[in-house]
């Protein structure tokens, strides 16, 4: 009876240690979207991928896959001259964004996601308004 309760014990403590660690296990994984829910995953610190690749006219999708709150904000000196300024929220430049964030503007929950089509080649750099200090930047590729 004793080695019951100790199995059980045990089983429960591992399977409790094992829940809170669901979001810590995610940041090891290489490809946090997989298929065609979204391009772009978000971990806590980092877009996965950081750089990512697309043709003119193609839509790219980034999905929050972590516990904390993103965004996805261009850096208005980083994008090409002829494209159009993208951030979460809608916000039509990149000082919007910044004033919108007081008020979690533009805030994408954990699984929320964000898309926005790229016209222009070029490159376009971006970057989370929240872990900006942390370096969590992106960039797209259009070619």
């Amino acid at each position: 009876m004793q080695r019951r309760a100790c199995l059980a014990a045990v089983g429960t403590a591992l399977s409790t240690t094992l829940a809170g660690c669901s979001s810590v296990l995610s940041a090891f994984d290489d490809d946090p979207c997989g298929g065609e829910e979204c391009h772009i995953g978000m971990n806590r610190t980092e877009f996965t991928p950081a750089v990512y690749e697309v043709s003119a006219g193609d839509t790219v999708v980034w999905k929050n896959t972590s516990e904390a709150d993103h965004t996805v904000t261009a850096y208005e000196s980083g994008i090409p001259d002829e494209a159009e300024y993208f951030a979460s929220g809608g916000y039509e430049s990149q000082a919007a964004a910044y004033e919108a964030w007081e008020d979690r503007g533009g805030r994408l929950g954990t699984r929320d996601t964000f898309e926005h089509t790229f016209e222009v080649p070029g490159t376009y750099e971006y970057f989370c308004i929240p872990h900006e200090g942390a370096e969590m930047i992106g960039e797209i590729v259009v070619e």
